[in-house]
């Protein structure tokens, strides 16, 4: 497990505890805004319906803050917050849509912008926007796996329970994302350099 992996949890897990305690607001809130837009964001690429996407997830953190106290039985609170938002999202999409099946290939994935973090400022703006170009030009499957293991930082083992699929396949998913980002990476590098 990285570092980030390590402090984030660390602060998911600290937040959680200050929540069942001390039925700590302010810890409610900051787990509210750490895990609002990546849940967001992983519904919508479920739903296709960011209004939609964005209730499911309040819906969700309103109920964690109603039952606060069953908190304490939960022990990797961003999984369980990730699953329940898989789960709420599939059952509104079978609801609205009466669909019976849901596949990987039909999701569509949204990154949140390579600015919202310090790594970015190290990446040179050309650079990071022929990183986007590439990441976009991913089959969904690919997107959906690449994003939650590079940007929402989920660990193989919970995606693979998340979405139903074994590690082999998000080992080989995210080797074909890093392959077409590197392609596409040399092409510019080869541009620039000629």
């Amino acid at each position: 497990m990285t570092e980030k992996n390590n402090f984030d949890a660390a602060i998911i897990a600290e937040l959680q505890h200050h929540i069942v305690v001390y039925e700590d607001e302010s810890a409610y809130k900051k787990l509210f805004f750490l895990l609002f837009l990546p849940l967001k964001s992983f519904s919508f690429s479920i739903i296709k319906s960011k209004e939609t996407a964005e209730e499911i997830v309040s819906d969700i953190f309103l109920d964690i803050w109603i039952k606060r106290s069953n908190l304490a039985t939960i022990d990797d609170l961003k999984m369980y917050l990730y699953t329940a938002t898989r789960n709420n999202s599939l059952r509104k999409l079978h609801k609205n849509k009466k669909v019976t099946f849901f596949s990987l290939d039909e999701v569509q994935v949204e990154f949140t912008s390579p600015d919202e973090n310090g790594e970015s400022i190290l990446v040179t703006h050309e650079l990071s926007h022929k990183i986007e170009e590439a990441i976009e030009g991913l089959p969904e499957r690919c997107k959906l796996i690449f994003k939650l293991a590079k940007e929402d930082k989920l660990k193989y083992k919970d995606i693979a329970d998340l979405l139903h699929i074994s590690i082999k396949t998000i080992d080989n998913q995210i080797a074909a994302a890093l392959k077409k980002i590197a392609s596409s990476l040399e092409i510019t590098i080869k541009k620039a350099s000629a």
